[in-house]
């Protein structure tokens, strides 16, 4: 078995190792263009990437003998899935690999809200001691909502339950429901929860889902979290509902600003007026697109592509 790989993102050294003691065929190029991996891609049959660039349509024309693309983190939305399955290319995602990095990140961003510890921590750092505007929210008696219950809301749902709260989920799929939440409507979903937590992939369904229209459903103000794909919330939208008191708090690991291939925000000369609100919010915390990307996650998402890779050829 001659099966060649082109590995174009850097991964934790246990991918390039078990498929190479397994018999495959290891190239690495971390540099070149997308226009010149194109011009050689027809010599492999498999593919390694995080997000260096669009596997799109004319991409996998010039991959004539492409049998897989193995995308090392949770989502495919970087691939045209549809043009690849029409070619017979097996798709491998990882999200198993970092469901429970991001599960803890999601409830820290939760604590670290409802306790004021970021506002708390830069206060004392300059010299306040604020006890009283510094006074936080437990989350026990709360209604969790998760929007999206895969991987990701399966995972943060099972980090719950060492809380008393009620935990909701909503999702497109029937029947996703399990001892960890319970599945309902998302008209039930926007009457009961406190707390929204988006676990849901950026997808024509999900683009811009939450919009002012999304939140102005909601029965209560409630806090919202996003590890899930910047895209999936309006940022204008999201401003306008804290700035009325409808959105308490917000943690996005996620901005709508966010290049592909995670390139800083701050290299653009312009920054939009809704994202300069939330960097000066006292009631957000940012992080940068880092809720699934651990040292454990990162050996952990490579593991879980080599035994996909491996299940394929040998199974």
């Amino acid at each position: 078995m001659d099966i060649k790989i082109l590995h174009i993102d850097s991964n934790h050294p246990v991918l390039w190792d078990q498929l190479q003691h397994s018999g495959f065929i290891n190239h690495s190029d971390f540099s070149s263009s997308k226009e010149e991996i194109e011009a050689k891609i027809q010599d492999y049959q498999g593919i390694v990437i995080r997000s260096r660039f669009k596997i799109d349509k004319e991409f996998l024309d010039k991959a004539t003998n492409l049998q897989f693309i193995a995308r090392v983190g949770a989502g495919l939305e970087s691939i045209d899935c549809d043009y690849a399955a029409s070619k017979n290319i097996t798709l491998i995602a990882a999200p198993e690999g970092n469901r429970n990095a991001v599960a803890e990140h999601t409830l820290g961003m939760i604590l670290s809200l409802f306790n004021k510890l970021n506002e708390a921590d830069c206060e004392i750092r300059t010299g306040h001691w604020n006890r009283e505007s510094n006074r936080g929210h437990e989350l026990d008696g709360k209604t969790v909502g998760i929007i999206g219950y895969g991987n990701m809301g399966k995972s943060f749902a099972k980090k719950l339950r060492g809380f008393d709260v009620e935990v909701l989920c909503y999702d497109i799929q029937e029947n996703v429901g399990d001892v960890n939440a319970k599945q309902v409507s998302l008209q039930e979903f926007q009457e009961k929860v406190d707390v929204v937590s988006l676990h849901i992939p950026w997808s024509p369904e999900t683009d811009k889902m939450v919009d002012s229209a999304f939140i102005n459903e909601f029965a209560k103000p409630f806090w919202i979290i996003n590890t899930s794909r910047g895209k999936n919330i309006v940022t204008a939208d999201l401003v306008t509902a804290m700035q009325t008191g409808k959105i308490l708090g917000a943690g996005l690991d996620v901005l709508e600003y966010e290049k592909l291939s995670f390139e800083t925000l701050f290299k653009d000369t312009h920054t939009p007026e809704a994202f300069q609100y939330l960097l000066k919010a006292k009631n957000v915390i940012l992080s940068p697109h880092i809720a699934g990307w651990t040292f454990e996650s990162h050996e952990r998402l490579a593991q879980v592509i080599v035994d996909k890779i491996k299940a394929k050829y040998f199974a």
